[in-house]
């Protein structure tokens, strides 16, 4: 009678000094959620600190800046801001220095477009042209703007004057009133259409979020047209 085959017996192999096993592979699904949430850290510090996009709502900066414009606005062009609140609250606000500047590349100059947050309604964020600086002096006489007693050169003016019209002030009769310092006095460029320092006062230098930079899409919904898209204004740099 045939022996029976003995199984050959096979010792475990120890492993290497300092070998570490590999770590189990993600699911996929964790790789995904993984993924898309430094996709929105990243694209909240990018809004909130680099630059962020807007849209125009309104006719104040025309013909600068048309209604259905959509723009992007260098937020780091004036230096490091911390924003107003983290999603309407503002922790450690003792310590925090919220809607305030931790640092400075450069100051806010005259003739920059500047996105801001609006005076009397902090949840707003209003677009203007910046007429004059801590301790500038500005007047307006029939519409025109003197800065510092001098009729200023401003080709940005638009007018849009009716046939009854009558001088109002304070839109075309202002001051003389100087800028105080750390402030900045703003109007829209189209000076008959426009809610600005005229009638609500200056605006602080901590409040002005960044400076406007180029249009990167364009839609006009009053237009006779199926696709109401501007293209001529596309990758319009703002002056």
């Amino acid at each position: 009678m045939p022996e029976p085959l003995q199984m050959q017996r096979r010792d475990k192999i120890a492993p290497a000094p300092g070998y570490a096993p590999p770590p189990a592979s993600k699911s996929v699904v964790r790789e995904y959620a993984e993924a898309f949430g430094v996709a929105i850290i990243l694209a909240l510090i990018i809004r909130t600190f680099f630059i962020q996009a807007y849209k125009i709502p309104s006719g104040s900066m025309e013909p600068t800046l048309l209604i259905g414009d959509h723009i992007l606005v260098n937020k780091l062009i004036f230096g490091l801001r911390i924003p107003d609140s983290i999603f309407g609250v503002t922790p450690l606000s003792g310590i925090i220095p919220y809607g305030h500047y931790v640092f400075r590349l450069e100051p806010v100059h005259r003739g920059d477009v500047v996105v801001f947050v609006f005076p009397p309604d902090p949840t707003k964020d209003f677009i203007k042209r910046v007429i004059g600086v801590g301790g500038d002096t500005v007047e307006v006489r029939d519409k025109s703007v003197y800065l510092n007693g001098r009729k200023m050169e401003d080709p940005n003016a638009h007018y849009e004057p009716s046939e009854k019209e009558t001088r109002i002030a304070p839109r075309d009769r202002y001051g003389p009133v100087v800028v105080p310092a750390g402030k900045v006095f703003v109007m829209g460029d189209n000076r008959d259409r426009s809610y600005d320092s005229r009638f609500w006062g200056f605006v602080d230098d901590n409040n002005v979020e960044g400076r406007a930079m180029i249009i990167y899409w364009s839609w006009d919904s009053d237009a006779n047209s199926y696709i109401p898209i501007r293209w001529d204004r596309f990758g319009r740099i703002i002056h």
